[in-house]
């Protein structure tokens, strides 16, 4: 990898981790450079658009991260619904025994909806490129079409919503009630 691209690469990756953590408005492009120590000029001449178009990157490196975690852990499982639950135990793991808040992208999705039309469509296709994957999932496992639609936006956003709440109450019991729903949402019997 060239230095340009490592620099542009440490940009997003910074940009990813400081926005989980202290959302959109909570990170300026000061914060960034400082973090990152790459140059303000690096900066620019990357995203010559600045700060939106920064985050939509990183919301993009997100959503790859993610999209790559959920589908090796998915190729493990035949069982959809252990493939959920195992899911479900590592992002418990992610969010409570460490000091990474896990992959969110709810609470910049919460922050920019109105403000923001580049970002709020960057989350959206995060969202439903999640959901996707879960809908492939629950249709490699004989349920319908629409059924599998339907489930795969409901586990999303119990997810989502979990995640939001273990991270405000500092407890992963929102996400052991997901993992426990999400089971019963998804038995066929």
């Amino acid at each position: 990898m060239s230095a340009k691209n490592n620099s542009k690469d440490i940009l997003i990756e910074t940009a990813s981790r400081l926005f989980r953590i202290k959302g959109y408005y909570g990170v300026g492009l000061k914060d960034i450079l400082e973090e990152s120590g790459i140059p303000k000029g690096s900066l620019y001449h990357y995203f010559p658009q600045g700060k939106e178009q920064l985050a939509i990157a990183a919301i993009n490196h997100t959503k790859e991260i993610v999209i790559n975690e959920i589908q090796a852990l998915f190729d493990e499982f035949e069982d959809p619904i252990k493939a959920f639950q195992t899911h479900l135990e590592h992002l418990s793991e992610i969010i409570i025994k460490s000091d990474n808040i896990g992959f969110p992208i709810g609470t910049i999705a919460g922050e920019t909806y109105s403000t923001s039309e580049p970002i709020r469509m960057a989350c959206h296709l995060a969202f439903e490129e999640w959901q996707a994957i879960y809908r492939n999932k629950l249709l490699q496992s004989g349920y319908d079409k629409v059924q599998a639609k339907d489930l795969a936006l409901a586990v999303n956003l119990m997810i989502e919503g979990a995640i939001l709440l273990s991270l405000t109450n500092k407890s992963n019991r929102a996400l052991e009630v997901a993992k426990e729903q999400i089971t019963v949402l998804l038995r066929k019997d």
